[in-house]
């Protein structure tokens, strides 16, 4: 007997009108055309570009697997209701030192906060608020004010806290103005 039986295929390509794997591998062949145009044009810099990348490439790969989890777990476990509450529309002056406060604790490299802006977005967080995060985990880290207070002395560290502060809330204002006054924003 011929019985029809519907066979299940598993595919792993995503529609043509998908561009992110496209985008994603041009940005890898441009970074490594890049290391190789730049090691044949300095012949006597190729092993520190060589050995350089190749170190970046570790650290990457060691601390991937952690944010991937990072960002598991905080898409389970923080509701779009908490960060909607204190980091969006209508969480004002508390939302942007929520977010400054949350920036300043971790002392991992910047690129660990894109991802987590990333879900901050999808989950309604204001713009100026994900930029005052990015802000402070670049240039307010709590252990690099200890070093700066114990280095440098605690007027130059409340002197450049100051400034950095008293610039980026202006800066992540403007800057939400511009993301919201354009329909085709980047989300």
């Amino acid at each position: 007997m011929n019985q029809n039986i519907p066979i299940a295929v598993a595919t792993t390509s995503r529609s043509s009108k998908d561009p992110r794997p496209a985008k994603g591998l041009i940005l890898v062949l441009v970074s490594i055309s890049t290391v190789v145009a730049v090691s044949i044009l300095i012949p006597g810099k190729r092993e520190a570009i060589v050995s350089g990348s190749v170190d970046f490439l570790k650290e990457v790969a060691l601390i991937l697997p952690a944010i991937c989890i990072m960002m598991g777990l905080f898409g389970v476990f923080v509701s779009e209701n908490l960060v909607m509450r204190t980091l969006g529309r209508s969480s004002g002056w508390k939302g942007m030192l929520i977010a400054m406060g949350i920036g300043s604790l971790p002392t991992g490299p910047l690129y660990a906060a894109f991802p987590i802006a990333a879900a901050l977005r999808e989950k309604g967080a204001r713009v100026s608020n994900i930029f005052l995060l990015m802000t402070a985990w670049a240039c307010i880290k709590l252990p690099q004010e200890l070093l700066e207070l114990r280095f440098l002395g605690s007027q130059f560290m409340l002197a450049r806290l100051a400034l950095t502060i008293g610039l980026a809330i202006p800066a992540a204002l403007l800057i939400e103005w511009f993301v919201d006054a354009k329909p085709t924003s980047i989300r």
